[in-house]
């Protein structure tokens, strides 16, 4: 196990320094001058020929690049212009935000995607079934942004339970229940397409093993439906559902930029589309980073976890 995990992290070195190559070219690729966005009506020949030069702006890629890579290898980031504050700093509260709606989110999917995704294997072509089908059809093809709206509009405005957007309230609040009735509408809208992919990912492994000749025998030696279902065949099935849970696991983290835009919920997402909108390219660059690295250790995880489950995966 412990040469496993070693290989899996030693093949991360070639990934994550790939990683900075492509978000480092991808935005120098973005129209545009910084420093007439930053300098704005100032923006004279000469303030801009000195604040590029004071920037590095003024320097060939290859430069910018190896100057920038030995600064994020010592931590720094650079600072943002807009924000005027470290990168790393603005980065980091933000993110924690981000992984807040995210793991909710993470958490929604999962469970309701597994259970009903066993319900409707158990009860194949039943009225379960054929109901979860629906919804999971439903979840699926609704836009993630529209049924945000649609959330807020039925239960922030008509019935005003649950506030519309931000994280905490603008006045009082800032505590754990205060939290929670904020994050309920962004991670059930966040959740709603993974928690389907889930549930039909799920139904199909759990038909497979059902169908499998040790759970006939488990039944045939007279063990409880229960323990057959969520014993034997939820833990064979498990070694196909992981990696699904992985890649939503990174989804519900992408997916969270427009989520964060409509709810204003204070994350990286929607910290990028501003950033974007006022062209601070180092705070997008040091933005874009963290959730790419995130998303490669997400999946550094799921590959570990799923050895857990199946040896052979180690082979």
């Amino acid at each position: 196990m412990h040469l496993y995990i070693a290989k899996r992290l030693a093949a991360l070195v070639p990934i994550l320094f790939g990683l900075t190559l492509v978000v480092f070219f991808i935005m120098a690729l973005i129209p545009g001058d910084p420093a007439l966005a930053i300098l704005g009506a100032y923006a004279t020949p000469e303030n801009v020929a000195r604040l590029n030069a004071q920037l590095g702006l003024d320097e060939s890629l290859p430069v910018q690049y190896l100057t920038w890579l030995g600064n994020l290898l010592q931590g720094d980031l650079g600072r943002s212009y807009s924000l005027n504050r470290p990168v790393l700093d603005e980065v980091l509260e933000r993110f924690s935000a981000t992984l807040i709606l995210a793991g909710a989110a993470l958490v929604l999917c999962t469970i309701f995607g597994l259970l009903a995704g066993i319900v409707s294997a158990v009860r194949q072509y039943g009225l379960a079934d054929k109901a979860v089908t629906l919804l999971v059809l439903v979840g699926i093809s609704m836009p993630s942004f529209w049924l945000g709206l649609l959330l807020i509009l039925f239960f922030a405005v008509e019935l005003r339970w649950l506030p519309a957007s931000g994280m905490y309230a603008i006045y009082g609040g800032g505590d754990l229940p205060d939290l929670l009735s904020h994050l309920i509408l962004p991670a059930a809208t966040l959740a709603a397409v993974a928690t389907g992919v889930v549930a039909r990912l799920t139904r199909s492994a759990m038909l497979e093993v059902l169908r499998q000749d040790f759970i006939r025998t488990a039944r045939a030696k007279g063990l409880p439906e229960r323990r057959v279902i969520y014993v034997h065949a939820f833990k064979a099935a498990l070694v196909s559902i992981i990696p699904v849970i992985g890649i939503q696991a990174g989804f519900v983290l992408g997916g969270a930029v427009y989520i964060e835009t409509v709810f204003q919920w204070p994350g990286i997402g929607r910290m990028l589309v501003q950033a974007i909108s006022t062209r601070d390219i180092l705070l997008v660059q040091g933005g874009v980073l963290v959730v790419a690295a995130s998303y490669v250790l997400i999946n550094l995880l799921v590959d570990v976890l799923q050895s857990l489950v199946d040896p052979r995966v180690k082979a």
